[in-house]
């Protein structure tokens, strides 16, 4: 079933104005909300408040929209039972609407709170031991773990939901994707590149489930997507540039660019024709729907809608009159066919 969902920057956004956005969100019809977790923004000019704080108050003003984070890094700046604690605590405030997302992190975030930065293959290890003790402390039963990075003794979860949250697993290249098929519940990316990657991207991912022994048609697929909904495309690109161009490189996922400083002037090569491409910058509905058609006929089931416009409150109302009720059209015109 399509789910259609906003995105909250808060990057951008202080953690009071974004708490009003997101119960405007659920007001208009978004189905979820995809919350950044990072320590530094990626420019001088943004914010940074604790995602895990910020989802508890907005599980406090909501009662149908989905939550979860677009991601959280439970690997160096967190231990996984930290996370673990975090995410079983939000699902019991909020039954049933929680998921988490998980990555291996920037150095923008990891390595400035700790100073550690390991290589990537290291991370990746660490993640795939992190989720497996995530997972066996949400059963609730004492857990000894004893891993090549992590350990516990006795540790177990007295604050538990009936059900244990979904784990998404973040996957921003194919190479990366037949992993996320094989220790997730989904996979989460971001979108900027061809279709013809996504679907590399889409066909490693249900591989690696396979090779689980998963069925990969039952795992939800996210992708996030940076739009402006409006006519006024120079004022939208400068929104993006002044708050998230630092993100729009790539060198920021695997290099050591650990300051919103270093982040910013790495960004400032990034130029208007850059997210121009890799944005839907319109005031036309029809060039959204189809924006978002093409990547849900690639083979995504969960769209998030990120905009960096300084006006988020009349995108988020505008967007649920006239975008997505036209998007589940389509989506059940699928599920019909």
């Amino acid at each position: 079933m399509l789910q259609l969902g906003w995105k909250a920057g808060l990057e951008q956004y202080t953690p009071v104005e974004l708490r009003d956005y997101a119960v405007e969100a659920e007001k208009a019809g978004f189905d979820s909300i995809d919350a950044s977790d990072h320590f530094h923004p990626w420019s001088e000019a943004g914010q940074a408040s604790f995602v895990w704080t910020w989802l508890g108050a907005v599980a406090a003003r909501t009662h149908r929209i989905g939550l979860g984070t677009g991601v959280t890094c439970p690997i160096v700046r967190y231990d996984p039972p930290v996370i673990a604690q975090a995410a079983a605590t939000l699902a019991c405030l909020a039954p049933n609407r929680v998921y988490l997302g998980v990555g291996t992190g920037e150095a923008l975030n990891e390595f400035a709170a700790t100073g550690v930065w390991p290589d990537y293959e290291e991370r990746r290890n660490r993640l795939e031991e992190a989720i497996d003790l995530i997972r066996q402390l949400w059963t609730g039963a004492e857990t000894s773990f004893s891993g090549f990075f992590y350990e516990t003794r006795r540790a177990r979860l007295f604050t538990r939901p009936d059900k244990p949250p979904p784990i998404y697993v973040s996957s921003l290249v194919p190479e990366s994707a037949a992993f996320a098929g094989r220790v997730g519940d989904g996979m989460i990316t971001v979108g900027g590149k061809s279709l013809d990657v996504y679907r590399e991207i889409l066909h490693n991912f249900d591989q690696g489930a396979c090779e689980a022994g998963k069925d990969p048609a039952t795992m939800p697929r996210l992708i996030e997507l940076n739009v402006a909904y409006t006519d006024d495309v120079g004022t939208a690109i400068a929104e993006f540039q002044k708050y998230w161009a630092g993100s729009f490189v790539p060198a920021l996922y695997d290099q050591n660019i650990y300051t919103p400083r270093m982040s910013e002037e790495n960004g400032s090569i990034v130029g208007a024709d850059v997210i121009a491409r890799s944005s839907c910058i319109s005031g036309s509905p029809d060039d959204h729907v189809q924006y978002a058609r093409s990547y849900i006929e690639a083979g995504f089931d969960t769209i998030y809608f990120h905009s960096a416009g300084p006006d988020q409150r009349t995108f988020i109302q505008c967007y649920g009159q006239e975008v997505l009720p036209r998007l589940r059209q389509l989506g059940l015109r699928a599920n019909a066919a």
